[in-house]
């Protein structure tokens, strides 16, 4: 303490503690408590005052500040000198006894934030509505999903013109999705819309297993509350569909898709003779068509893509499309009595093969069409779907067979034979596959191209180009 220490010790009193100043050409003077060792009071140049403490240690000099005597009383500075005097005779320093206090005081304080950040998080994730879940499943799965599943995914959950299947659940925390309140909406659905309803479940029980394993999600909402038993048994049953085409009706069925417009009329029998998936053959491209080796390939939902045969009568319809999206526009078209002009400068053929002009440039919703032409044609309805079943039905009459027409399908396949030891070429599919269309086309009383017609010339001449 030096010089400092030869200064007497007063016993400290307020009186005494606001008279106190810095003595005259020094940055700071410090004035010692008589009653309590090792307290002293700080008084800057500037006039601001604090309680120090100051003893020695270990052979060296250590001082800690206190605090503000505007904030500390003497009384409590005394005591606390007295404490950091009790430390030090014990060999303690109170330095270092301050910052383990400190970082327990930051880490109290680290915890404490951290469990109200995480009852915060919490009831915001409790607060989570189906809706909003839904939207980041589809956002997750989409690159998995075709676009019409991708469609099918935010109509289920928002609808356009008609209340949407899942409507009734979609503005529920998640946590509110119990067995009951899920058997009470399917009941409910079932009685207006039972097919609709028995998609729509199948869609939210994939929903439920995806938000179990998600980290945000998961706990939510049960993973198996579609699998209660109160739940199966409100989903209405569905019946299973057998809507297809006889080899009777060929003739009406052909006679009347062949007046409609050419690409869905293309379409629509490219259906029936491939087998194909609607959405598999509308998403078809040019670049999937080889008219030199006669095949197309297929974006498979199982497999990835399937290769299959491109038959005599299939080549010439497209090769007819192909003639058409190759052929640029007329210089003028007539709109209402004017005439404009096209843009001819930007024009470029369409890169599907079912091409439109409607946003996605492909093939869009053609059952209007062909309920159109089953109407005049006075037959029974058939979807799109039922097209392909009727290629399978219909392939029976060749003795085609089933492994052929699953392959040609995309059918996924099931025995082990089939799936580890029965590799088809695509010669061996289009023997099949030719006998199966010059057979149908006989039945609608059409004749097949052959190998080398003019029709199958010009597709020829068009790879060529």
């Amino acid at each position: 303490m030096k010089g400092q220490a030869m200064r007497e010790k007063e016993n400290f009193t307020s009186e005494r503690v606001a008279k106190y100043g810095c003595e005259t050409g020094k940055q700071q003077s410090i004035y010692w408590d008589a009653k309590t060792p090792g307290l002293g009071l700080r008084v800057t140049d500037k006039g601001a005052k604090s309680y120090i403490f100051e003893t020695r240690l270990r052979g060296k000099t250590i001082r800690l500040t206190i605090g503000d005597p505007r904030i500390w009383s003497i009384g409590k500075a005394q005591a606390k000198a007295t404490e950091y005097k009790t430390l030090t005779d014990q060999g303690l320093d109170p330095r270092q006894l301050e910052a383990d206090r400190l970082e327990v005081i930051k880490a109290k304080q680290a915890e404490a934030d951290a469990a109200r950040l995480a009852a915060e998080l919490e009831t915001q994730r409790q607060a989570v509505t189906m809706r909003q879940a839904w939207l980041d499943y589809i956002e997750a799965r989409k690159h998995k999903w075709c676009p019409r599943y991708l469609a099918d995914h935010h109509y289920i959950i928002a609808g356009k013109d008609t209340p949407a299947p899942l409507a009734a659940l979609a503005n529920l925390r998640l946590v509110d999705l119990t067995p009951e309140r899920i058997a009470d909406w399917l009941r409910d659905e079932a009685a207006k819309r039972p097919t609709s309803a028995n998609i729509a479940f199948r869609k939210l029980r994939a929903f439920l297993g995806w938000c179990g394993t998600h980290k945000t999600y998961g706990g939510l909402a049960s993973s198996d509350a579609c699998k209660m038993a109160t739940v199966i048994d409100a989903v209405p049953k569905q019946k299973a569909k057998n809507d297809c085409l006889q080899r009777e009706q060929m003739p009406l069925w052909f006679a009347e898709v062949c007046k409609l417009p050419a690409v869905v009329s293309a379409y629509l029998r490219a259906l029936l003779l491939t087998g194909a998936r609607r959405e598999e053959l509308a998403s078809l491209k040019w670049e999937d068509v080889d008219f030199q080796w006669n095949s197309l390939t297929i974006k498979d939902k199982v497999e990835g893509q399937r290769i299959i045969p491109l038959t005599p009568y299939v080549a010439a319809l497209l090769a007819d499309l192909k003639r058409r999206n190759d052929t640029p526009p007329p210089k003028y078209r007539i709109v209402r009595g004017k005439r404009i002009a096209n843009d001819l400068k930007h024009w470029k053929p369409s890169q599907w093969v079912f091409s439109s002009r409607g946003k996605s440039g492909r093939i869009e919703g053609p059952n209007a069409a062909h309920n159109t032409a089953l109407t005049a044609a006075g037959l029974p309805h058939v979807s799109l779907h039922g097209l392909r079943r009727s290629f399978k039905s219909l392939a029976e009459w060749v003795e085609m067979p089933v492994g052929v027409v699953a392959q040609i399908m995309g059918h996924k396949q099931s025995a082990t034979a089939e799936k580890h030891y029965t590799v088809r070429p695509l010669d061996l599919l289009r023997l099949w596959h030719s006998r199966y269309e010059s057979w149908l086309l006989e039945q609608a009383g059409i004749e097949q191209p052959k190998e080398g017609a003019p029709g199958l010339r010009a597709v020829q001449s068009i790879t060529a180009a």
